[in-house]
């Protein structure tokens, strides 16, 4: 996990970049994805959402001229104000991104096949907007549950499917004169690893000397041989800007880079999680993840995250783990971060996270590979059963180009609402299709 966010935008600032203006050369057009909030006793509700590709993955080009790039620290962008001046982010062509939608689903491929018989490395970052398609939807979740299906069928050893809260601004640090563009064309990234990043809440970063920190719960990290749930708790709100080692790094940093991670795997339930187990990742199935405080309210502490799994309608309790000496758990709890994960307790640890997700979280969606490490931290050694090369993106790609991840019927709300109405929730979404 230590690396998730530095390797994936690298990626995604390999040949692209964002800018702050509004290019006119190619349309945004939001891919609609219906989604459901729930109640005990109204059951699920539909709602119009969209989702809106990362600002990183765009075409930064001169206002006026799409063959005139921009680049951090030119002529046209040497400080944020004649970045935000000079430069224009462009909409985005999002079946050619790897993004499908269809109803309450969303598809993301990490390769297509190009025009010239070749594959193409696309792996998307999305975010999920509000019904008005203008900001971000805010997730508050203390004392509440997420709901989702997912199909990992195709993600092989290397592959990572995500689907993870960011406490991003909602409207992505949009601003009149330096980001006009805002979250409508996916801006104002930044999670718990304090990447470094050309422009941070949509301001160029000159000279790259900022981290972009904040707190970032990952609800599901994925493929079809493992999985990861992981607070990362910082000692800060919303976006701020990480200057250094000593803010931006793991030890004395702003943020716990490394989490407080539930792998069952890790801790010796290796026949839970995968293809023909337990869990059988070979077909779908339902992921909920509830966020309990000690009043049971929403004003309480979070003091506990719980996991449940939902296939061939029936419900499968999380494995238990013994983790240390004493400590059997089957869910995230203050006993567990204790045990496991010290550099999380110095960030608040889970009253910390528990604080972010009750100001409001935005949800992201994203497939990636990873070509420096091969995904070992999530699927290799004590975290998985993959061996340590197979997870090699050049390898992957030539044997199974197909790999694609599949979230769908997405619904939260009050402990216990969304998956005993599942079955409302997904017939309320196909009737408004």
């Amino acid at each position: 996990m230590a690396f998730k966010s530095a390797l994936l935008a690298a990626s995604l600032l390999s040949s692209l970049a964002v800018a702050q203006q509004i290019g006119t050369a190619v349309p945004e057009v939001h891919p609609r994805l219906m989604t459901a909030r729930c109640t005990l006793a109204n059951g699920c509700r539909p709602a119009r959402n969209s989702i809106v590709v990362d600002a990183f993955s765009r075409s930064l080009h001169k206002v006026g001229d799409v063959n005139t790039s921009c680049t951090i620290g030119d002529a046209l962008c040497k400080d944020a104000a004649s970045c935000g001046k000079n430069c224009a982010l462009e909409g985005m062509d999002y079946a050619n991104k790897g993004v499908v939608t269809q109803g309450g689903s969303l598809t993301l491929n990490q390769w297509l096949l190009g025009t010239d018989g070749k594959y193409k490395t696309v792996t998307p970052r999305t975010y999920l907007l509000d019904e008005s398609g203008k900001n971000y939807e805010s997730l508050q979740l203390l004392n509440a549950e997420l709901t989702f299906d997912v199909d990992v069928s195709t993600m092989v050893c290397g592959m990572n499917g995500a689907l993870y809260f960011s406490e991003m601004e909602m409207d992505g640090g949009r601003n009149s004169s330096l980001n006009p563009a805002g979250a409508e064309y996916g801006t104002g990234y930044c999670d718990a690893q304090c990447p470094t990043l050309d422009f941070i809440n949509g301001q160029a970063n000159i000279g790259n000397k900022y981290g972009a920190c904040c707190n970032e719960m990952d609800i599901f990290e994925a493929n079809a041989l493992a999985q990861s749930l992981t607070p990362h708790p910082c000692n800060a709100t919303r976006v701020y800007k990480c200057s250094g080692a000593d803010e931006c790094g793991q030890p004395t940093g702003v943020c716990d880079k490394w989490g407080c991670s539930y792998n069952p795997y890790q801790h010796g339930a290796t026949e839970y999680y995968g293809r023909n187990l337990t869990v059988d990742t070979n077909r779908k199935f339902t992921v909920v993840t509830q966020f309990l405080t000690d009043t049971g309210t929403a004003a309480g502490s979070l003091n506990e995250i719980r996991r449940l799994y939902i296939q061939d309608g029936k419900l499968i309790k999380n494995v238990a783990i013994t983790p240390a000496a004493g400590l059997t758990v089957d869910s995230i709890t203050n006993g567990y971060c204790q045990a496991t994960a010290s550099f999380s307790e110095q960030r608040g640890g889970l009253k910390r996270m528990g604080e972010a997700i009750g100001r409001g979280m935005v949800l992201i969606f994203s497939i990636w590979a990873d070509d420096g490490g091969f995904m070992n931290w999530l699927d290799s050694g004590n975290s998985g059963p993959c061996n340590a090369t197979e997870g090699d993106p050049a390898l992957i790609v030539k044997e199974h180009p197909e790999a694609a991840v599949t979230f769908s019927n997405i619904r939260w709300g009050e402990i216990g609402s969304t998956y005993h109405t599942a079955v409302k929730c997904k017939k309320s979404l196909r009737a408004i299709r």
